[in-house]
């Protein structure tokens, strides 16, 4: 290019805060419609491609919903970006069946009810069309196959006596006495009295049933294993190895490894059980596998601490390869310190660099190659922090909300009270911090007020805290209704597009 037609390059900053839209929602409730205790969704998963999502609930189903915006156009979507074909459309999705994964069950041994509700599902690798996932209770979980059967019907028996007519197959009413062979004791004059020859060659008109196969198809789910009594106490976690043939199980104080062929042996690779159980002084709250590296899983502790692990290092990694956690500021510590330190769910990013915590307080975004400290905490809840002697009275501190990157690793979300969740971009300078309302007009909560930036505590840790709103009410300055609970969410993995729970109803925003 010739000297003043150069193109000056464009200032690199954070992306622009995304504008979210309703999409779809679906088990939508009318107005004063009494929600059932069975309906109430707890958890929602995409699968690895985006084109399936998963929720369960706490009468122990499973509903699967399609995406359909791609299908219009033929071709998987992955296609269509090859060959170059421009996508406007936001993802819309449809259900595709559902089943009954879990019965309430009962444990004579400890005299303990165990709830149907569905506490975890992932995904497993596809394979002949056939869809793959892992569900899980506080006890049992279970391995389960999605497939389209074509339909078998039995084409209708008719039999021609040589004259042409045809017997249907169905029978008349009469009152005939029958034997058990099929004979009839009242034989009509016209027919001989000897039994009945089939003439040489038999009767050309005589067609025995067939079973024909229709173009119809039915969805069918099948239980393939049940991976049972491995577990002292409730499953909180369930991940699959990016291997694609193990998978591990975490409850409070071990963590199990299990191969997906084999459901009557596992192997435990994490186990916190002291010798007394009075010297306890943490638990396992949430576990997951690296994304790409199959010897690395990362579990977090009721202390706020997380732990990386390495696979190779022993059979039972009793020794932690890192140790993540925030240094507890002096003079800061209260009754419910370790109360709001407990981590509820843990993300790594698509590209396994970082990992996404979720305290009952704030967000936390770590470096797994840094483990002085996050490089990034969001504020959540510290509007909630005078409330905090209520919230222990009606056990709303102990609420386990999800969290969620998007596929790019821009940007976090997680929920929170008055079916309200939070979007934060986490690009260095980024101050986006946007609040919104689980309905079909998610902006209404949404005020644009400057979210606050503190400045870094040193240039390694580079901590940034935004989202800080007046305390004891929310961005709109109403009062939080903590009965109302957003706590399961998924971002796509491709698009900005989340799925949310609200009580029985599952909502959805692109943007």
């Amino acid at each position: 290019m010739n000297g003043g037609d150069e193109v000056p390059a464009a200032p690199v900053g954070p992306p622009r805060p995304l504008e979210w839209n309703f999409s779809q929602v679906f088990g939508e409730r009318t107005a004063g419609e009494e929600v059932q205790e069975v309906d109430i969704i707890s958890a929602i998963e995409f699968d690895e491609t985006g084109d399936h999502l998963a929720t369960g609930d706490r009468g122990g189903r499973v509903v699967l919903f399609e995406r359909t915006d791609t299908k219009d156009h033929g071709g998987s979507r992955r296609d269509m970006e090859r060959m170059d074909y421009s996508i406007n459309r936001h993802p819309e999705f449809r259900y595709k069946t559902e089943f009954q994964s879990h019965e309430p069950e009962f444990d004579y041994l400890k005299s303990l009810e165990i709830e149907e509700k569905i506490s975890k599902i992932r995904w497993c690798q596809t394979a002949n069309g056939a869809l793959f996932l892992l569900s899980t209770n506080d006890k049992t979980i279970k391995f389960w196959k999605v497939q389209e059967k074509k339909v078998k019907k039995i084409s209708d028996m008719n039999v021609g006596l040589g004259n042409g007519s045809t017997a249907s197959s169905s029978y008349s009413n009469s009152s005939k006495p029958y034997l058990a062979n099929g004979g009839c004791l009242n034989k009509p004059s016209s027919l001989p009295s000897n039994d009945f020859a089939f003439p040489p060659g038999g009767i050309p008109s005589l067609h025995l049933p067939v079973v024909v196969t229709s173009n119809e198809t039915s969805l069918v789910a099948r239980c393939r294993r049940v991976y049972a009594h491995a577990h002292d106490y409730h499953i909180n976690s369930i991940s699959i190895n990016s291997d694609g043939e193990t998978f591990i199980s975490a409850d409070d104080l071990r963590i199990n490894l299990w191969n997906l062929e084999i459901s009557n042996q596992s192997f435990n690779i994490v186990d916190v059980k002291p010798a007394n159980m009075e010297d306890l002084t943490e638990v396992i709250t949430s576990a997951e596998f690296h994304p790409s590296h199959c010897n690395m899983l990362a579990y977090s502790s009721s202390k706020g601490s997380i732990r990386l692990i390495d696979l190779r290092q022993s059979a039972l990694c009793d020794s932690h390869a890192k140790l993540f956690e925030e240094q507890e500021a002096p003079g800061s510590r209260s009754f419910f310190t370790e109360i709001i330190a407990s981590i509820s769910d843990i993300k790594f990013s698509k590209d396994g660099r970082h990992i996404l915590s979720r305290d009952y307080m704030t967000l936390k975004l770590w470096d797994i190659n840094m483990d002085s400290g996050p490089v990034a905490t969001f504020q959540v809840h510290e509007h909630l922090r005078p409330k905090l002697c209520d919230l222990y009275e009606n056990d709303s501190i102990f609420d386990k909300f999800d969290c969620c990157l998007s596929g790019d690793g821009l940007r976090v979300a997680t929920g929170s009270y008055s079916n309200l969740f939070r979007v934060f971009g986490c690009t260095t300078g980024s101050t986006e911090a946007t609040t919104l309302e689980a309905s079909k007009n998610p902006m209404r909560r949404q005020v644009q007020t400057p979210s606050r930036t503190s400045r870094s505590l040193s240039s390694i840790t580079r901590v940034v805290r935004r989202g800080v709103e007046s305390p004891g009410v929310d961005a709109n300055g109403n009062s939080f209704d903590f009965t109302t609970k957003l706590l399961h969410l998924a971002w796509h993995p491709t698009e900005n597009s989340i799925a949310c729970a609200a009580a029985n109803s599952m909502y959805m925003y692109y943007a």
